[in-house]
C-alpha cells in the first residue's frame, strides 16, 4: 500500500528518493523547532543525508519490517510517520513522527496516525501491538496517542539523549482488541 487517503487535502504517501529535497527543506527550515525533541537533526545536514534515510526505509520495508510515509497535505510534505522495525514473533511494532511547525493545528498527525494504525498495523499487518513514546514533556506530541485511546504504559526515565541532556519518555500502547471497539463506539 503505496498511499493512503486521509482526508480531501491530505494523503499518506510512502517516501521515495525523489522525495529528498523536500523532505531535506522541510527538515532544514523546521531546524530549531525540532530540535527540541528529535535526536538526529545534526545528522541530517544535506540534501544527501536525507537521501540515505529514505533509502533506509526502502530497504525496511523491503525487508518486512515496516514502512515510513509521508503526510502530504495540499501537495506538501508536511512531515512523516513510520515504524522502527516490526517484531514478527511478539506481533508488535514502535511507531515514530513529526510535522513542520507551520502545519501542526490541523489535526493532520492525529489523522495519519489513526490512518497508519487502521490500515498497515492492524488491518495488513495483523499485529497485535503499537507502541508510541515521547518525552513527557513533549505534549504535543504525547496528545497524539492520548487522543487515540492509547493507555499510558508508563515513564522510561533518561530514555533518550538530546544533545546536551536527558530525557524521559512517557510509553504509550494500543491493542487491536482496544482499536476495534474504539472503532465500534465511533460507528
Amino acid at each position: 500500500m503505496r498511499r493512503i487517503r486521509m482526508t480531501e487535502d491530505a494523503v499518506l504517501r510512502q517516501l521515495e528518493l525523489a522525495d529528498a529535497e523536500e523532505m531535506f527543506w522541510l527538515t532544514d527550515t523546521n531546524r530549531p523547532y525540532l530540535r527540541e525533541w528529535l535526536p538526529w537533526l545534526d545528522y541530517t545536514k544535506r540534501v544527501e543525508d536525507t537521501a540515505q534515510f529514505i533509502q533506509m526505509t526502502i530497504n525496511q520495508h523491503n525487508n518486512n519490517q515496516g514502512t515510513h510515509y509521508g503526510i502530504w497535505y495540499k501537495g506538501r510534505l508536511a512531515g512523516t510517520l513510520g515504524v522502527h522495525n516490526i517484531d514478527w514473533i511478539n506481533k508488535k511494532t514502535t511507531l515514530g513522527y513529526w510535522l513542520g511547525a507551520q502545519f501542526q493545528g490541523n489535526g493532520l498527525m492525529t489523522t495519519a496516525v489513526a490512518a497508519y494504525t487502521d490500515q498497515l498495523v492492524f488491518t495488513s499487518w495483523g499485529l497485535e501491538k503499537i507502541t508510541i513514546m515521547a518525552a513527557t514533556e513533549n505534549y504535543k506530541s504525547r496528545s497524539i496517542p492520548e487522543r487515540l485511546g492509547f493507555q499510558l504504559e508508563g515513564v522510561l526515565r533518561r530514555n533518550e539523549y538530546l544533545y546536551d541532556h536527558f530525557v524521559d519518555h512517557a510509553v504509550y500502547s494500543l491493542l487491536r482488541s482496544e482499536w476495534k471497539n474504539l472503532a465500534l463506539k465511533k460507528s
